[in-house]
Order: structure tokens, then C-alpha cells, then sequence
């Protein structure tokens, strides 16, 4: 079945492809070539016609009316279908001929171009025996890649195991003594809040021997007092602020009122001091008078 569509295949892409053949090409050609491949004549003008209408008709997908059809078989070139059909088999030949020799250039790519000819015959083995190949490379690949997962897999549990062991070895040096400190931190943490549960319970039983429920009472009382104290300061504060505001100290801006007091005082104090030395003085002449008056 398949050879049976490779070769209908073949055929229309020979027929869709084919051409008048180059002069100037098959002249330049060895002359070792020429021999082997067949000679061809220029076409006719009817087989040029039919070698243009053909590839159209091969390879158009769209219906074509049955009227359609009878008029195109009726008129020519496809009247003288027959009698174009040797040039036409030997233009096809020749295409099916050039694509062969491509493909033996791709299977026997080291052959002499001479002898590629010889090899035609044996396509057929040729691809079966690539295809042979490539389930062998396919199936090769499968199995390296399965080996490759089990060298892996093998790799990660040898890797696991080695990790284990080194686990093991470092708890076996180690891992005593890591225990000793943990469970003497967490003796020395108990011991710890043994003592501050002790602290505290010493506090509370001191505070109740060192002060009585009188004295407690006593002391709430005071404090109270202390606090209307403080309150009753502060009240006095604002009141001689406001006195103060009153003679000038600390309203205003200027402070020409707290300079007037300011100067008042001083001069209030010279003048006592004024007194006090006239005070002097008088004393100073009594003693002297009585003095005198003795002699």
C-alpha cells in the first residue's frame, strides 16, 4: 500500500513538474552522464500547451463541472492526448530518472555521480534498510535514556546514603555532648525561675510583715494628702503668677512695668541701707556723749 502511494505520488509530481528540457544544460553535462540518462527532443507546441495545463489540473483541490470536463477533453491538446503520450511518458520518465539519481546521491553520498545510476533499482532496500536504521537509533536512544535514569536514580540513593551516614557519624561524636548542654541550659532555665517564683513570693511575705494593714491604711491616706497638698501648691503658684501679673512681672512684652518694680526695690533697699548707717552714726555720737559726760 504504501509503495502503491509513493508511486502515484511520484507520478503526479512528475507531471506536475515537468518542463521542457534545457539544451544548454544536457550540453554542458559529462559525457559519461549523458549515456546513462535519456536523450529528450524539444516538445511540441501541443505538449508544451498540455505540459502548462497539467500541473494546474494535478494540483487544483476544486471541483471541476462534468460540461467543463468534455469541453477540456474535446479540445485539443487533450484531443491528441494519445498521440502526445509517448513524448509526455518519455518527459515523465526523465523527471522520475532526475529524482531518483537525487535520492541515490542522498543514500550513497560517497559514489562516483557515474555509477549512481546503478543504484536505482535498489531505492526500495536502501529506504527500508535507513528506516531499519533509525527504529535502531530510536530504540538505542530509548535505552540509553533508561540507563541514564537509572545511573541517576542510583546516583541520588548512593548520595542519600552518604548523607545518612555522615548524619549518623556527626550525632555519634557530637550529639552527646550537644544533649548534656541542652539538658543542663534547661536546668539552669528551671533553676531560674524557681529562684524568681521564690523572689517573689519573699517580697510579698516581707511587704506584709514590714507593713501592717494600719500602716497600709495609713499610708494611702497620706499619700492622698500629699496629692491635695500638690494640688493646693499648684493653685497657690497660679494665684501669685496672677498677683504678679498684676504689678507687671511677666505680662508684659516690653517688661517696662517688672523694670519700674525692679528699679522701686532697689532703691527701697539703698535706702534701708541708708538708714541703717545714719542708725549708726547716731549711736556712734550717743556713745561718745555719754563717755564725755561721765568724765
Amino acid at each position: 500500500m504504501r509503495r502503491r502511494c509513493a508511486k502515484q505520488y511520484l507520478l503526479q509530481r512528475a507531471i506536475a513538474t515537468a518542463s521542457p528540457p534545457d539544451v544548454k544544460t544536457s550540453a554542458d553535462k559529462p559525457a559519461d552522464t549523458r549515456s546513462d540518462e535519456p536523450t529528450l527532443t524539444e516538445p511540441s507546441g501541443l505538449l508544451a500547451e498540455l505540459l502548462l495545463i497539467l500541473p494546474s489540473l494535478v494540483d487544483s483541490d476544486l471541483p471541476v463541472d462534468s460540461h467543463d470536463v468534455a469541453f477540456i477533453l474535446s479540445s485539443p491538446p487533450f484531443s491528441e492526448f494519445e498521440s502526445l503520450l509517448p513524448e509526455l511518458g518519455a518527459i515523465i520518465s526523465a523527471n522520475l530518472h532526475a529524482s531518483a539519481l537525487s535520492l541515490v546521491r542522498i543514500t550513497h553520498p560517497s559514489k562516483n555521480p557515474s555509477y549512481l545510476h546503478r543504484h536505482i533499482p535498489s531505492l526500495p532496500a536502501d529506504h527500508a534498510a535507513l528506516r531499519g536504521k533509525l527504529s535502531e537509533a530510536q530504540q538505542s536512544l530509548i535505552s540509553n535514556r533508561l540507563q541514564a535514569l537509572a545511573s541517576l536514580t542510583e546516583l541520588i540513593s548512593s548520595y542519600t546514603q552518604s548523607l545518612t551516614l555522615l548524619i549518623q557519624a556527626l550525632e555519634s561524636k557530637h550529639g552527646l555532648a550537644a544533649r548534656s548542654l541542652e539538658l543542663r541550659a534547661l536546668d539552669v532555665s528551671l533553676e531560674a525561675q524557681s529562684t524568681e517564683l521564690d523572689a517573689k513570693a519573699t517580697s510579698t511575705s516581707l511587704s506584709k510583715e514590714m507593713y501592717s494593714p494600719e500602716a497600709v491604711t495609713a499610708l494611702r491616706h497620706y499619700l492622698s494628702h500629699l496629692k491635695d497638698a500638690q494640688v493646693r501648691a499648684a493653685e497657690r503658684v497660679r494665684g501669685l503668677q496672677a498677683e504678679l501679673g498684676e504689678y507687671g512681672v511677666g505680662v508684659d512684652k516690653d517688661g517696662s512695668k517688672e523694670k519700674t518694680m525692679k528699679e522701686m526695690a532697689r532703691v527701697y533697699h539703698e535706702m534701708e541701707r541708708q538708714m541703717e548707717d545714719v542708725k549708726k552714726d547716731l549711736d556712734r555720737l550717743d556713745n561718745k556723749q555719754d563717755e564725755m559726760g561721765r568724765t
